[in-house]
């Protein structure tokens, strides 16, 4: 399905070369968008640069204040300016308890996906005030809603996501600057396997159980593909949202409980 208004639309996606980041970067590129993206694998960004013939696409860490006002800047010289902001990049961090979790891991998951919004939003932001406005779609996840054991640094910082958007959408709004929050839930993928497998091994039980246990607590019963993801964050960039602004909207089917 066509949306109105992404065609020739200059939108960065940060983390945009693998996993839920490249499936944004296709989707909006199928819609007609000119993409810069950037990611911290090098290898896979080169691969995604071939597939999307993004116009900008560098290696860059989000919490790093330097490398991401280069990329801003690189961004505003190649396309011309910007449209649209996907604040895609994070971490899934420590697990453990808090007693257990090392203080630099505690930071580190804060700086990429907590900080690194902030970073990306202070120097995007006075290029969507020069386009006349635009959107900002900020990825926190079902973490952002419920309280997550033994994942504490990874539900403060998407916690934190939702407030940066509310708050950034009362502050954009009279700008025309459209800022909502994406909260995925189990997504399918080597990052979510990740996951499982820490806290299998944190239990004592296997993988396919503790992966088991994790579907049982969404109502649909099944993971979420990335692409699902993807199809949301398009929706809202495009015309089709223009009236939604400071809202956060989950895609998990109907996930009930996080342990």
């Amino acid at each position: 399905m066509t949306l109105p208004g992404i065609t020739g639309q200059r939108i960065i996606v940060t983390a945009g070369a693998s996993g839920i980041g490249l499936s944004i970067a296709r989707q909006l590129k199928a819609q007609g968008a000119r993409l810069a993206i950037c990611d911290v694998d090098e290898a896979a960004l080169d691969r995604a640069k071939a597939e999307l013939d993004a116009e900008l696409a560098i290696p860059a860490d989000v919490s790093d204040e330097a490398q991401m006002q280069t990329f801003f800047r690189q961004t505003a010289d190649t396309l011309g300016g910007l449209d649209a902001l996907v604040n895609n990049a994070g971490i899934a961090g420590p697990t453990g308890g808090v007693e257990e979790i090392d203080p630099a891991d505690w930071r580190r998951c804060l700086d990429i996906c907590l900080t690194g919004q902030f970073l990306c939003a202070h120097f995007g932001v006075p290029l969507l005030k020069s386009s006349g406005g635009g959107a900002i779609v900020n990825m926190s996840s079902s973490a952002g809603r419920f309280g997550y054991a033994f994942r504490t640094p990874y539900s403060s910082a998407k916690w934190g996501v939702i407030g940066l958007t509310q708050s950034l959408a009362k502050e954009l709004g009279p700008d025309n600057i459209r800022v909502n929050a994406i909260l995925p839930g189990i997504i399918e993928g080597p990052r979510m396997e990740n996951v499982i497998a820490d806290r299998a091994a944190q239990k004592g039980v296997s993988h396919e159980d503790m992966k088991a246990e994790y579907i049982s607590r969404i109502s649909l019963r099944r993971m979420t593909p990335p692409d699902d993801v993807a199809d949301i964050v398009a929706f809202l960039i495009s015309d089709a949202g223009r009236n939604l602004s400071g809202q956060s909207f989950p895609v998990d089917g109907n996930l009930e409980t996080l342990g």
